[in-house]
């Protein structure tokens, strides 16, 4: 256990890497770096059937009375929601945002314990000074050349281009990446472009007070007036609003949130324990503190069953312990570059 004179109650770290909300956007293929069209949301009413579970008491009445489910099946099931689609005469989707990598990742943003942050920053220098953000770079290019970003806008596209460019006055540079050549649940592939943006990305994080800007342009060719899906809104209240589903979107355009892109290039743990387990494992999952996955309903990494989360790492990493492997030191940086508030009590 640590000793009370180096616990810090208040410590934060800043996240490192900053995307804007991506702007969403109908154009063709063929003509696709020329002209596009933003997309708006539109609301549509349809009347649906019953289909969901019933419950003990409903079950009991349908056993008793069947026609008490036909009663049911006629009442309508009405609802208002928001979509968004492509023209009749556009194929292809297009999704626009930035993101902008910094660097310090050495210095907390917030830290009341001088002997804590001098063992922290000291800790943090020697994996700068060793691994230079490499392997973290390098996935995250990986995130952005495969287009996770898109989501569930990229299932069935035929056609999947991603274009990056660095906006750093002085140092501009291009990239342009054929996502479909890249797997999603790996990183297991050698690229030049993507090492060359890796790089670039490493640079930024590694640095004391530097940072990239870069500008990421990508196309979907999903097909003639097909449905896109933009970020969805939680509704805490359905049974009050007027929707059931509400999309988001920025001065008029169908939008992706920040938050869903930040998620996606950080979708790099593939040191949790159970990964690579036919029945267990889920790909690769987002960097947290616990490995948390919520449509899965599950903690990748337990505090107390496995010892493989954040704070078991980082409490010894910060003061200077020497974690089992490298993989486990790559976890923790990765987090801090996450950002988040790591207090820990001092009772």
């Amino acid at each position: 256990m640590a000793k009370k004179e180096n616990i810090a109650s208040v410590l934060a770290f800043e996240k490192k890497l900053v995307p804007s909300d991506g702007r969403m956007y109908g154009t063709t293929w063929n003509m696709r770096n020329d002209q596009s069209t933003p997309l708006a949301l539109v609301e549509k009413s349809v009347r649906g059937t019953i289909s969901n579970r019933p419950n003990k008491k409903d079950q009991a009445a349908f056993e008793k009375d069947p026609a008490k489910l036909d009663v049911k099946v006629e009442s309508p099931n009405l609802q208002t929601v928001d979509v968004s689609a492509l023209g009749t005469e556009k194929d292809t989707l297009k999704l626009h945002f930035t993101l902008k990598v910094l660097g310090g990742v050495e210095r907390p943003s917030a830290c009341n314990n001088a002997l804590f942050n001098q063992s922290y920053k000291s800790a943090a220098k020697n994996y700068v000074d060793r691994e230079g953000f490499r392997e973290l770079a390098k996935r995250y290019a990986m995130n952005i050349a495969n287009a996770r970003f898109l989501w569930r806008n990229r299932v069935g596209a035929e056609n999947i281009e991603v274009q990056v460019k660095a906006l750093n006055q002085g140092a501009e540079q291009s990239w342009a990446f054929d996502a479909t050549k890249f797997s999603t649940r790996n990183f297991n592939f050698d690229d030049d472009q993507v090492n060359s943006l890796a790089g670039r990305i490493a640079a930024a994080l590694s640095s004391e007070d530097d940072f990239l800007m870069l500008e990421i342009t990508c196309f979907a060719k999903v097909g003639k007036a097909q449905e896109i899906y933009p970020s969805e809104e939680l509704v805490l209240d359905k049974g009050k609003g007027k929707k059931s589903k509400v999309l988001y979107s920025v001065d008029g355009i169908a939008a992706m949130h920040s938050q869903k892109i930040g998620n996606a290039l950080r979708t790099i743990d593939t040191w949790y324990p159970d990964f690579g387990d036919p029945v267990t494992a889920a790909g690769p999952i987002a960097i947290e503190p616990y490995g948390a996955v919520t449509n899965l309903g599950r903690a990748f990494r337990h505090p107390t069953k496995d010892k493989k989360d954040f704070y078991t790492f980082f409490d010894k990493f910060a003061r200077g312990e020497k974690l089992d492997c490298i993989e486990d030191e790559h976890y923790v940086m990765a987090v801090l570059v996450r950002g988040g508030v790591f207090g820990e009590s001092d009772k």
